[in-house]
């Protein structure tokens, strides 16, 4: 890891930045506040767009899903496009400033579309072109968006803290993830609340004044911050790397000297790894430092590859849990009623009192070194992935519990039987994510950390695109063999529970793929 000698920071206007004046706790902390109020819009309209889009936008239960889905794993996506930016042509503050006005402005659509009542469908129709458009627009500004917030923000805060001191910066990553678990807390209990009582104009009306509040915070800290210059894309770096080792493939191997040069660069065997990748140094413009760094950049890619099943059984949180939740008795001590994605708030209230718990016994955990801390991340990875197995079978239990007493006994459970799956997928999210955000920011190569921690997030991305793909491969296949498991608008007419059986059954699997890289790394 490059320390603070190595790098050069500046301040607002250019100059060299000054320690105690820029940077340091008072400047990251203003990104964790930011976080915090970014989240909570990001998280409380992605809860609710399955009801929104089935009750205004009259679109079926799988079609809802779906576009949900496609929603959140494009934001997510994305992170990789603005760290690309950030990393190649702005600064992480500018590029904050810049995709948090594009999502002002899609939200600003989104609540203009709900305050007209012309804009949005007549009941029982389907959107028209206009509709759909501007409903599209405004979602994927969003979409947009938050992949340029979510790339730009922790490395932005990362680089306000001195990089000589490790264990300040592992703090700053752990109230990282406090700030992002409580922006998910207030979205999922005080604004849902509001949803629920006001309707879904007072959504967008409160999510305009967040974000517009969360802006003005991080500008009034320009101050504060110190800045690296962009530098150039990492993902420009590894792909000469990877087009010259395959140009360089048939010529004879490396002398003793460039290996020597190779082992000595990196002392954690890991030259020991896709040895094919140091015919690159044959290229008298490529470093061996350069063919070190994309080779500790490959190996990562297996483990964040293991990962996608789980985050595609998260998913599930924000579509068809959420549609089982609104057929279910929402009644809490006869009198009040639990909106189905403050459901989420249990598991949340159990993460925020782990993480000061984890701080303060942080010093015993990270007193390893850097062999430990990596075994210790890929087995908390391992825990997350082995318990979304087990909430899958728990969710398809609770849904044949569920339907059985609906269609046989005209009785609604209530929705507190969500709590299992919802705790369960909570903290395997937890494990999986936190693991994986650590391990990266950990293991990747100092020039790499922000593309590698995106890595955590993609992950999340390509669980919601292989959602959205399991759907409709699940209804194609059933269809054929004469009843779609997902199709049509009743989900008590659906075999939801047997599509949970099947994500079971790709989780395990994938669990057994995982161990099998862990172990090789």
């Amino acid at each position: 890891m490059e320390n603070d000698m190595e790098e050069k920071f500046e301040d607002w206007k250019g100059k060299e930045a000054i320690p105690g004046k820029h940077g340091g706790i008072r400047a990251a902390s203003i990104v964790c506040v930011v976080v915090m109020m970014e989240n909570i819009v990001f998280i409380a309209n992605g809860f609710n767009f399955v009801k929104y889009f089935m009750g205004s936008m009259h679109y079926t239960p799988a079609t809802a899903a779906n576009m949900v889905t496609n929603f959140m794993g494009t934001s997510f996506l994305l992170t990789l496009f603005g760290g690309f930016i950030a990393d190649s042509f702005l600064t992480h503050f500018t590029t904050f400033i810049v995709f948090c006005c594009i999502e002002l402005m899609g939200l600003i659509l989104l609540t203009f579309q709900a305050h007209n009542p012309k804009l949005l469908p007549e009941k029982d129709k389907t959107p028209s072109t206009l509709q759909s458009a501007i409903l599209f627009t405004g979602l994927y500004a969003m979409a947009i968006s938050t992949g340029g917030l979510k790339a730009s923000l922790p490395t932005h805060g990362g680089d306000q803290i001195d990089r000589r001191n490790p264990r300040l910066i592992s703090r700053f990553f752990d109230w990282l993830y406090f700030s992002i678990c409580s922006g998910c807390l207030l979205a999922v209990t005080v604004v849902l609340w509001i949803e629920e009582k006001k309707g879904w104009i007072w959504s967008f009306n409160i999510s305009v004044g967040i974000l517009a509040t969360a802006l003005c915070i991080f500008a009034v800290g320009l101050p504060f911050y110190r800045f690296k210059r962009p530098n150039g894309s990492p993902l420009k770096k590894i792909a000469i790397v990877i087009i010259s080792a395959a140009r360089n493939g048939n010529k004879s191997d490396l002398d003793e000297e460039m290996m020597r040069g190779l082992i000595s660069i990196y002392k954690n065997n890991s030259h020991n790894k896709l040895k094919w990748i140091d015919k690159a140094t044959l290229n008298k413009n490529i470093s061996e430092t350069e063919v070190e760094e994309t080779r500790t950049f490959l190996c990562l890619l297996p483990i964040f590859g293991s990962t996608i099943v789980m985050s595609c059984c998260v998913a599930q949180l924000s579509t068809f849990s959420a549609q089982q939740g609104m057929l279910m008795n929402k009644k809490f001590f006869h009198s009040f009623e639990i909106p189905v994605p403050s459901l989420t708030a249990i598991p949340l209230i159990f993460m925020l009192l782990s993480i000061p718990l984890y701080e303060f016994f942080g010093k015993k955990i990270s007193s390893g070194n850097n062999n430990r801390s990596s075994s210790f991340n890929l087995k908390r990875i391992g825990l997350g992935l082995a318990l979304s197995s087990i909430s899958m079978a728990v969710s398809a239990i609770i849904e044949a519990k569920r339907k059985h007493e609906v269609v046989h006994n005209n009785f609604r459970i209530s929705v507190l039987w969500l709590v299992f799956q919802y705790l369960m997928l909570s903290v395997s999210d937890m494990l999986t994510l936190g693991g994986m955000l650590e391990f990266f920011y950990r293991e990747a190569p100092s020039n790499m950390k922000s593309i590698s921690t995106a890595l955590g997030w993609c992950s999340t991305a390509l669980g919601f695109f292989l959602s959205t793909t399991l759907v409709e491969v699940t209804n194609a296949v059933t269809g054929r063999l004469g009843h779609q498991w997902l199709g049509g608008e009743d989900l008590n007419k659906t075999r939801l529970e047997l599509f949970y059986v099947l994500l079971c059954v790709l989780n395990t699997l994938n669990l057994l793929n995982y161990i099998f890289w862990a172990k090789r790394y």
